[in-house]
C-alpha cells in the first residue's frame, strides 16, 4: 500500500508540535522531519562527519554529537552556510522519510502526516496529498521562541526572517490550525482536521482555504 502522505507545517514557534503530538494521540502515524535530521548527523554518521569537514569541530558537543543549537546560530546568520549544510543533510533526510513511508505503508497506514518545518521552502508542500498549516500572529511567534531559546528579539527576527512569511505558506493550506488561543481549542481544531483526512478530505483545490 502507498498512504497518503499529509504535510504539517507552520512558522518557527508557531506550536506545530503541539499539533503533531495531538495528532500522535488520535491515531495519526507521524514522520517527524526533525527527528530524522537528528538521526542523520548522530555519531559516526557520514553526514557528521562532512558537517565537521565544512564547519569545524568547534561544533560538536563534548559528548561527540553535532551541537544543533550553535551550528543553527551560525547558519541562520550566513544563507550561504546554510545552504551548505542544507546539501549535507536534505537529500539523507529524504531518503530515510521515503525509507520510513514505504514501511508504514506497509504496514497498513493509509495516510501519514509528514512534520516538517521548511515544507513550504522545500516545495515538499507540492508531492504531498494536503497540506496542514499551524498559524499564530507574528507577535506571538516572536514572543514563544524568545522565551523557548532564551534569545534576544533581533535574533528571533533573523530565524523568522530565514523562514517564508506564514501568509506565502497559509496560500497552499488545505488546512488551517490557529494555535493562538488555548490547548484545548487547538486539539479541538486538530481532531477536526484528522476525521476530515480520515474520511478522505482534503477535497478542495490546492490553495482555496481549508477546514479549521
Amino acid at each position: 500500500m502507498t498512504p497518503r502522505v499529509i504535510g504539517l507545517t507552520g512558522g518557527i514557534a508557531s506550536g506545530k508540535s503541539t499539533v503533531s503530538a495531538e495528532l500522535r494521540r488520535l491515531g495519526a502515524p507521524v514522520i517527524d522531519a526533525d527527528e530524522i535530521a537528528r538521526d542523520v548527523v548522530a555519531p559516526g554518521t557520514p553526514a557528521l562527519a562532512e558537517i565537521v569537514a565544512e564547519f569545524g569541530a568547534e561544533y560538536l558537543a563534548a559528548d561527540g554529537t553535532l551541537d544543533r543549537k550553535r551550528l543553527g546560530a551560525l547558519v541562520f546568520a550566513e544563507p550561504a552556510r546554510r545552504a551548505r549544510l542544507n546539501a549535507i543533510t536534505h537529500p539523507r533526510v529524504g531518503a530515510e522519510t521515503a525509507r520510513r513511508t514505504q514501511e508504514l505503508g506497509a504496514a497498513g497506514h493509509p495516510v501519514v502526516i509528514y512534520d516538517v518545518p521548511l515544507l513550504v521552502e522545500s516545495r515538499l508542500h507540492e508531492a504531498m496529498a494536503g497540506v496542514i498549516v499551524v498559524s499564530v500572529p507574528r507577535e506571538v511567534q516572536l514572543r514563544r521562541l524568545m522565551a523557548r531559546d532564551g534569545i534576544d528579539l533581533a535574533a528571533a527576527e533573523a530565524r523568522l526572517a530565514a523562514q517564508l512569511p506564514l501568509e506565502a505558506k497559509l496560500k497552499v493550506a488545505d488546512y488551517v490550525i490557529d494555535n493562538a488561543g488555548s490547548v484545548e481549542d487547538t486539539r479541538r481544531q486538530t481532531a477536526v482536521v484528522w476525521q476530515d483526512i480520515v474520511a478522505g478530505g482534503p477535497r478542495r483545490p490546492r490553495g482555496q482555504g481549508g477546514a479549521s
